[in-house]
């Protein structure tokens, strides 16, 4: 079982922003051995999603995670980013379950508007499932393919 908690920046706590930082950093810069900077400047504009196991009380370490970036931030549309799942989480379907709160947040917070995402290639079937479309051919982004997203309302 997970417990969620949905964020504002100024609303982490230390250990938070901490077990959030090592996270991005253990997936997106240690698996994926991709040398980027992850501290972009937006996450102080943005929703921090996560999802930590409720069964064990001790431990804080976050399984799921993404943010929700403001709209005219990044795009001029709300945008998710920084989505990931814990090697142990991953076939379980907690990264879908993650993006489907993600876009219930988008509905609430910013009616009416669609959503973009700049997604790994190898991901966009995982989106397209989820209603988004590729609007673009693929482009190198830090040494993966990816490819730009929107779900229309």
């Amino acid at each position: 079982m997970y417990e969620w908690h949905c964020k504002k920046y100024d609303q982490l706590s230390l250990d938070e922003l901490y077990e959030i930082l090592k996270i991005r950093q253990e997936i997106f810069i240690v698996e994926q051995d991709c040398a980027y900077l992850d501290a972009d400047g937006l996450d102080k504009n943005s929703w921090h999603l996560f999802a930590q196991r409720s069964d064990d009380p001790q431990s804080r370490q976050i399984t799921a995670y993404l943010r929700v970036v403001f709209p005219k931030h990044k795009y001029q549309e709300p945008s998710i980013g920084r989505a990931l799942t814990s090697k142990e989480s991953r076939g379980t379907g907690l990264g879908k379950e993650l993006t489907k709160k993600a876009l219930l947040l988008i509905e609430k917070e910013y009616p009416n508007q669609v959503t973009r995402i700049s997604a790994p290639q190898y991901l966009q079937r995982f989106y397209e499932e989820l209603g988004f479309t590729a609007v673009c051919k693929p482009y190198d982004e830090d040494g993966i393919a990816h490819i730009e997203m929107l779900k229309s309302k």
